[in-house]
């Protein structure tokens, strides 16, 4: 998510003439798509470890000439190269350190428009409607609990090689811009992760400074939510309705359909119990009987992007974690685990247990 490599950047947080990009030069990614400072971000982590990246790029499909492009490259590309590059430098936490390399000004325009919001809450909204300018491969979301608020990131493609890498990376890359924000002493209540425990937690402690929770059903950071009241020092209101215009026109120039932004918000809310389409269809200011023709019109139906949206976080949770079939149907929202069972062999055409055995990496068996 939104990563790049920290000291190349030019701090832009005085105004928007100090960004490095501008609408002629930064666009926003289509649908699957990531900026490209992710790759380079990922180059400068092999470069400190000593690991040869000629041959990851080649097996990744990605040409050496994304370093030096702005062209926004496919998540799932980069997420066999991080899987690679992980796996070649002997480091499981990969993900981690490369997320680590962001900075609010390594953002251009999000990072800007982030440094002079009001409030951290503004902030955090801002990110959650807008992180697309950088990354079309993931939804952020924010969420509100009583007393606690829950900043998440969800893949379209979870079950993806690589992905659960991409989560890491995400949750430091926000971690950062949240010590950006309220300074560097800040620590979440809890990190969740999607994946089971490595053998060395120690790197995950060192840098988030606060308990991490594996085998979760989504990658979150979880804190208080009167940190959403607290002002951001120096916010020029004037820069950020400047920034945001400009935001606002690269987000128009990149349209998305309907199916899109459904699939966005269906990967997010496949495990908070709200895939309901008269929900979706108040969300969108659409009845359900237009949802429906919409979505018929771009050739697919609610229930098949709904059922898209839990298969695909089911392979990710039976690939990545070590959650039992039962808390993995809860998650999900089914009745019970032999729905589940029903619903995953319609999909796949074998059990849960069955892909699990086939599709789980070695380094997550016990």
């Amino acid at each position: 998510m939104f990563s790049s490599v920290g000291p190349h950047t030019t701090d832009c947080s005085d105004g928007a003439a100090a960004d490095e990009s501008s609408d002629g030069a930064e666009k926003a990614p289509s649908v699957g798509f990531i900026h490209p400072d992710v790759v380079r971000a990922i180059h400068a982590v092999l470069v400190e470890r000593d690991v040869d990246l000629d041959g990851l790029l080649a097996e990744a499909g990605l040409d050496p000439r994304r370093f030096d492009s702005s062209k926004p490259v496919p998540f799932t590309a980069i997420g066999r190269l991080i899987a690679l590059a992980a796996d070649c430098s002997r480091c499981p936490h990969l993900g981690l350190l490369v997320g680590q390399r962001t900075t609010l000004a390594s953002l251009g325009l999000l990072g800007l428009l982030l440094r002079n919001c009001a409030s951290v809450g503004a902030a955090l909204r801002a990110l959650e409607a807008h992180a697309c300018v950088r990354d079309r491969g993931a939804v952020v979301g924010l969420g509100i609990y009583d007393d606690t608020a829950v900043l998440s990131y969800a893949p379209h493609e979870p079950e993806a090689e690589g992905a659960v890498l991409h989560l890491e990376r995400a949750l430091a890359t926000m971690t950062n811009i949240l010590r950006a924000l309220c300074g560097p002493g800040w620590v979440p209540l809890e990190v969740l992760l999607p994946r089971s425990a490595p053998c060395d937690v120690a790197p995950y402690g060192a840098f988030f400074r606060a308990p991490i929770r594996f085998d979760q059903e989504a990658a979150a950071l979880v804190f208080s939510a009167t940190l959403l009241k607290r002002r951001i020092a120096g916010a020029n209101p004037a820069v950020r309705r400047e920034v945001e215009d400009r935001i606002y026109r690269l987000e128009a120039a990149q349209p998305t359909t309907l199916t899109d932004k459904l699939r966005e918000y269906l990967q997010t809310a496949v495990t908070r119990q709200r895939c309901k389409a008269d929900r979706v269809a108040r969300m969108k200011l659409l009845n359900r009987r237009t949802l429906s023709r919409r979505l018929r019109a771009e050739g697919t139906s609610f229930r098949q992007l709904a059922s898209e949206a839990q298969f695909r976080s089911a392979k990710q949770l039976l690939a990545d974690t070590s959650m039992s079939l039962a808390q993995i149907s809860d998650c999900l929202v089914f009745s019970e685990p032999a729905a589940f069972t029903h619903a995953f062999r319609r999909w796949s055409g074998t059990t849960p247990s069955a892909w699990r055995r086939a599709n789980r990496p070695e380094t997550t068996r016990h």
